[in-house]
Parts: structure tokens; C-alpha cells; sequence
């Protein structure tokens, strides 16, 4: 879409930032954020009203603003009205991604209200941030400092200004232009402005890309912009067909996983973020932003329950293609969002890191590793969108018949596994369900649209790989299911296998290795993935998708009061506006990228379940 998506990942830093960082700035922390987006990319606003993180215009591009990564170095644009003693309290318009942040002082009062706009009817993103600062009470003192640092912090723009404008050139062809209207005075990379609001007065700001044919808007089209851009989520929300128990936490994860999509591409990102950490201050601090077969498969999943079927075609279409492009059915692990696969790993040893949390990785090299289980979440989601959705096309089934056929060659291979483990590869009990998951929904996929397969191979294939899980993975000392093959240990994946409707969620076998879970991998309601050996040094934290699934096993167990407690339970453990990170600490702090599409996709189908069983409805929905 954009001549500025890729930078070369490089190590060093010049300038401003060159040499190794030797304070470890204090971060705005990461539940003290709200996401806004526009399809295309995500930027976090903390509650002081700092825009601390934005990659422009991708969510894969490099970033404009990190200030989240580094205070110091990484950039931010904030806006802050001055008020003494204030409580500052942040929300969602509801049932949209336009958000509010209100300072209440007992003399004055003021807000912001900050949106990237809509997409266009095209389906095209406007690449814009706006922000509008409204004095509601008194009169409101407000101080500006945007400065951001491109390609990643690694250089300082030059800037001009001229009356209610600046321009931010980074010299690599990327410009931006800030229009307000106040007077902006310019510094070493920085505007800033100072002014002064009474009760009913606003300020807008404008920031996009810089062009020779964009309008100055007045302030009746950032109205117009506002109201439309709320209007146009308020539309999509109401489309989700949930009317269950706790649906302001469902319609919020469901709004999230869709500004994790790309209207452009139909892809899903994974998260919004990089380079946050998995335990305070240590070393697993990865890239998220690009599109897992995985996590988006189970994203089209969760929004199909909810009655999204465009999501889920338009997904299937993305993953079709990348499946026509391979002459064998070999698909990546990951993709960037345009669906091109140069994903290399690099680091950013010039930012200090989220609380000293280094190195600070950009690009994953986890996208050479095999993970098998990604087949069965593809084969899944594109058989519950052919279900209640959009039928595959010829060509599409064709692509699919190569992927499984790769499956049937391949099910019994060693690999990374769902976690991608950079120790050495192992059979992975979640791997060998995740492929037979794959088979299965294609058998029952050509059975249903009565399309061409080869049917005798593909049924043996599943049987096959059904005795393979019970001869292999079944530790009759252990009397539970274990991680992988000759293990002893369990693993938060296994929770799947009765979601899959590979076992029966009241089977015996099942039950005790349910019980193991709780006993070796549950502290409370928070769930971990392992304890075992995964290569890296260092540990993390409770997963947080892990957590939800373990209560919607607990619910199909019939659990259903000790389900509902650990829900509510969960429930407290989101941000202010119901956002979730993909992990927590011992003490529920946030660890981990931002906002986690694996955690609220997990929020969506448990609550699904467990309000169904809790009203006595135990229909299976995937059937």
C-alpha cells in the first residue's frame, strides 16, 4: 500500500541515539492504554493523553511513535490539560473505538477525543489521527508536544512550521503534517504549543501523511469525521447477534479483533505491538504485528460466532492465496499483512525497553520454524466459513486439497509446536490435534459441499492420527495426556483438544488430565502454558487465552459454578476498557503485546459456552 512499509532492520543507531542506553526510563505502563485504529494500523493512548505507540501506516510498518518502548528516545505526541488535583477517567464512546479522556478538577474540566477515521467506502483506510481537545468546565490551561522519531526511533526529523501547520520530514520519503489550530513553535524534531480553552471552546488536530492535494479541515469536518467514524463502529457492533451474559466484554473483544484487521488485505494481525515483554525486565520481548495462520484462524472463529462473516471470507480469501502460492501446500507460520513472507528478525539495541525489557525485537525468526498445529486452525476456519458463510471457490478447494495433502505426508514430523520452542523440536501432542483437526474439516468440508476428494486416503489419515494421540501422548503412569511424545508434563494446549471435539468433554481420560492442568499449570483462575524446557532462558508470565480456555473446558465439564467464578475472575483482570495483554504476573500486571487478538478471541468463545450451558443450551455450535 505504502512506499514507506519496510525499512531495512538494522542494529545500529546514529545521532541522537547512538550508543547503548544506560537508564532505564519509567514507562506509562501498559494496562494505562486505549487502542485506536483505522484497519490498517493501531496507535495507544495512555491515560495522560500521550499517543506513546503508532507504526505508520502499517501495523508492520516501522514506528513514528515508541515512547512506550522508550520515554527518552522513542517519540509521542501528547496533549495535556493542566489541572490541578484532577481524576482522569478514560472510555470508549460506547460500542465504538473512538475514545474519550475527561480530566475532572473542581474548578475546570476538559477532554480529548482521539479516533483514526473510518475506511472509506472503497474499503481504502484514511491514514489520519485525529485529536480534539475540548474545554467542558472553566477555563482549561493545555500544553502540546508532539515529536515523533522515525523508522523505528532511529532518526529525528527535520520540521517546519508555518501557521497551523508542521511538517515532519524524516528524509527517507515518509513526511507527516500536523494541522491545528493553535500556533505551533518549533524545536529539534518537536513542535510544541501552549493555549488556553474556555468551557465549550475545542482545539483540533489533524495529524496524516503530507501531499500536495490534502484540504486544511475546519472544524465542522472534524465533526463530521468524529460523528461518522462512531457511527460507522456503532453499525458494526450492532451486527454481532450475542445478547448473552457479560456483552460489554464480548461486543469490546470483538471491536479489538477487528481493528486488528486489515480492510485492504484481510489479513489479521496478532497484536498491535513489539517488543513487549513476557516477564519484567527479561529477554522475551518479540514482534507480534504480523498475521499468524494460527492466531487469525482462530480470530475469523471467534467474530464468526458472533455473526462476521465478512471478516471470515475475506480472511479465507487472504489464506487461499497464500496456499495457491505454494506449489506443495507448505504454508509460513506467519505472513506480513500484505501477505509477503520477508519476516526477519533484528533488534533495537538503541531504545531502552519497556522497563529495562531488552533486546527490543522487530521482525520474528520464529517464521522458519514448523508448527504443524497452524494447518488444523486454517482447515477449521475455513470449514465454519464455508458453513455459515461465503462457499470456497474451485480454485480455493484446490489450494486446500494441497494443504491437506501436505498434512497426510507430514502429521507425524517433529516441530516448534503452538509455542514455537527455539529448543529442539519435538512431537507435540497439539501439533498431531491440530492435524487431524486439518483432515477432519476437510473430509467433512468436501462431504458437505460434495466436492472432489480423495476420500479413502484422507479418512485412513485421520484414523490414523486419532490411535497415533492415544498410543503416543496417553501416559498410562501419568494417567493424563501430556505435552509431547515420551513426556510426563502437561501443556495449556492440550485444553483444546475437547473444544475441537477431538475427545468428549466429560471422558474420563479428559477429566484427569483437566484436573493435571488445574494442579500443575493453575495458580487460581490464571493458567500458564508450560513449565517445561522451551529453550530461552528467563520465565513468563500466566497466558492469558490459556486462562479463558481452561474455563470453557471447565463449563463443557459441567463445572459451570467454578467456570463462572474463574470468569469473573478474568474479567477483573482487563484494563479499564475491557483490553487484554497476552499475559499477566503474579500479581495481574501486564506482560506481553498489545492488545492480544489470542486473548480476546479466547474471552469471546468462553463466554459463548459457559452463558449457552449457564441458560441450560448445550448445542454445539460448530456441529
Amino acid at each position: 500500500m505504502s512506499r514507506h512499509k519496510r525499512a531495512t532492520p538494522r542494529s545500529d543507531a546514529k545521532g541522537e541515539t547512538e550508543g547503548r542506553v544506560a537508564e532505564v526510563p519509567i514507562p506509562r505502563p501498559i494496562a494505562e492504554h486505549g487502542a485506536i485504529g483505522n484497519l490498517a494500523t493501531m496507535g495507544l493512548v495512555a491515560r495522560d493523553g500521550t499517543l506513546d505507540f503508532l507504526c505508520w501506516p502499517q501495523f508492520d510498518s516501522p514506528s513514528v511513535f515508541a515512547a512506550l518502548l522508550d520515554p527518552h528516545r522513542g517519540g509521542a505526541f501528547e496533549i495535556k490539560p493542566v489541572i490541578d488535583g484532577a481524576r482522569v477517567i478514560q472510555m470508549y464512546i460506547p460500542e465504538s473505538n473512538v475514545l474519550l479522556t475527561r480530566w475532572l478538577g473542581e474548578e475546570a474540566s476538559a477532554e480529548i477525543i482521539d479516533l483514526m477515521p473510518r475506511p472509506g467506502g472503497d474499503g481504502e483506510c484514511v491514514g489520519k489521527v485525529i485529536r480534539r481537545v475540548q474545554a467542558t468546565r472553566g477555563i482549561v490551561p493545555v500544553k502540546l508536544h508532539c515529536w515523533p522519531r522515525f523508522n523505528y526511533a532511529r532518526s529525528t526529523p527535520d520540521v517546519k512550521v508555518s501557521k497551523g501547520k508542521a511538517i515532519f520530514d524524516s528524509g527517507e520519503g515518509l513526511r507527516l503534517r500536523l494541522a491545528g489550530t493553535v500556533p505551533f513553535e518549533a524545536g529539534k524534531g518537536s513542535v510544541k504549543a501552549s493555549f488556553e480553552l474556555k468551557a465549550g471552546e475545542t482545539a483540533d488536530f489533524v495529524l496524516e501523511e503530507e501531499g500536495d492535494d490534502i484540504p486544511d479541515l475546519k472544524p465542522e469536518d472534524v465533526t463530521e469525521l468524529i460523528e461518522a467514524t462512531t457511527q460507522y463502529w456503532q453499525r458494526w457492533a450492532a451486527r454481532s447477534n450475542y445478547r448473552g451474559r457479560w456483552r460489554d466484554a464480548v461486543t469490546r473483544s470483538a471491536l479489538t479483533l477487528k481493528l486488528l484487521t486489515s480492510s485492504q488485505h484481510g489479513s489479521i494481525a496478532a497484536a498491535a505491538t513489539f517488543g513487549l515483554p513476557e516477564s519484567a525486565g527479561g529477554s522475551r520481548n518479540w514482534d507480534y504485528r504480523a498475521t499468524w495462520i494460527r492466531d487469525a484462524s482462530f480470530t475469523v472463529y471467534a467474530l464468526m460466532r458472533l455473526g462476521y462473516q465478512e471478516e471470515a471470507s475475506a480472511f479465507t480469501r487472504w489464506a487461499n492465496a497464500r496456499a495457491k502460492d505454494s506449489p506443495d501446500g507448505h504454508l509460513n507460520i506467519m505472513y506480513e499483512i500484505d501477505g509477503s513472507q520477508e519476516y526477519q528478525e533484528a533488534t533495537l539495541d538503541h531504545l531502552a525497553g519497556y522497563g529495562g525489557a531488552r533486546p527490543i525485537r522487530v521482525g520474528n525468526n520464529a517464521a522458519g520454524q514448523l508448527q504443524l498445529d497452524i494447518y488444523g486452525e486454517l482447515l477449521d476456519s475455513i470449514y465454519i466459513s464455508n458453513k455459515y458463510g461465503e462457499a470456497i471457490s474451485h480454485a480455493g478447494w484446490l489450494a486446500v486439497r494441497k494443504v491437506v495433502d501436505r498434512v497426510c505426508d507430514t502429521w507425524q514430523e517433529p516441530d516448534a509446536g503452538i509455542w514455537e520452542i527455539r529448543s529442539e523440536p519435538r512431537e507435540h501432542l497439539h501439533s498431531r490435534l491440530m492435524c487431524w483437526v486439518a483432515v477432519d474439516r476437510a473430509i467433512r468440508l468436501a462431504s458437505k459441499r460434495s466436492l472432489a476428494a480423495p476420500f479413502e486416503k484422507w479418512i485412513e489419515v485421520r484414523n490414523a492420527i486419532n490411535e497415533d494421540i492415544w498410543q503416543s501422548f496417553w501416559n498410562e503412569e501419568k494417567g493424563h495426556f501430556v505435552q509431547s511424545k515420551g513426556g510426563t508434563e502437561v501443556d495449556g494446549a492440550i485444553l483444546m483438544m475437547p473444544l475441537v471435539r477431538f475427545i468428549s468433554a466429560t471422558d474420563s481420560a479428559w477429566l484427569k488430565t483437566l484436573d493435571a492442568i488445574g494442579r500443575q499449570l493453575a495458580d487460581d483462575s490464571l493458567v500458564m502454558r508450560y513449565r517445561s524446557e522451551d529453550g530461552l532462558t528467563g520465565k513468563e508470565g500466566s497466558f492469558a487465552a490459556c486462562s479463558f480456555w481452561y474455563v470453557e473446558c471447565l463449563a463443557r465439564a459441567g463445572r459451570l459454578q467454578e467456570a463462572r467464578i474463574n470468569f469473573e475472575k478474568l474479567l477483573l483482570y482487563g484494563n479499564h476498557l475491557q483490553l487484554y495483554p497476552e499475559e499477566f504476573d503474579e500479581r495481574g500486571h501486564f506482560l506481553g503485546n498489545f492488545p492480544q487478538a489470542f486473548t480476546h478471541l479466547a474471552l469471546i468463545s468462553a463466554a459463548f459456552y459457559l452463558d449457552r450451558a449457564l441458560d441450560g443450551r448445550y448445542a454445539e455450535w460448530r456441529a
